[in-house]
């Protein structure tokens, strides 16, 4: 049997978009701060005061990887652990004012990173390969589940 053609292989092809948009990550918005560690600052910003679990589900990152992400945030000084208000025994999360700091500049840098990751494409072509992959994504997380 001969050698497939990996271009047809959507795993290969994601690993090669996943390496090209770590490069541009890194050279354009941070070298200290992953994009999953930016996608809970995020999500703290849209949804503050939230507990670790429901910050788990939204940013889709699994329990393990979530409590890694919260860990170094907290270690950085950019978000904290606090008691429920509501709910004495739940502990919820919130971004200190240095992550807020940090989210605004990231925003700017990721929407630049954006635009040169996605040039080759023109505008219905990026909203429909991100509709796309997001179909995708969804459907292999509901497997997963």
């Amino acid at each position: 049997m001969g050698a497939v053609d990996l271009n047809t292989h959507p795993g290969h092809l994601a690993r090669r978009l996943q390496q090209a948009h770590s490069l541009l990550w890194g050279a354009m918005v941070s070298e200290e701060t992953t994009s999953p560690q930016f996608a809970v600052l995020n999500a703290l910003v849209e949804k503050p005061d939230i507990d670790q679990r429901t910050l788990s589900e939204h940013v889709h990152l699994d329990r393990s990887t979530i409590a890694d992400v919260v860990a170094r945030l907290g270690r950085r000084g950019l978000l904290e652990r606090v008691r429920d208000p509501r709910d004495g025994r739940r502990n919820v999360l919130k971004l200190t004012d240095e992550g807020e700091r940090l989210h605004r500049k990231l925003v700017t840098r990721t929407a630049r990173m954006n635009r040169v990751f996605l040039a080759p494409l023109d505008e219905d072509e990026r909203e429909l390969l991100l509709r796309l992959i997001g179909r995708v994504a969804d459907a292999a997380e509901e497997l997963r589940a």
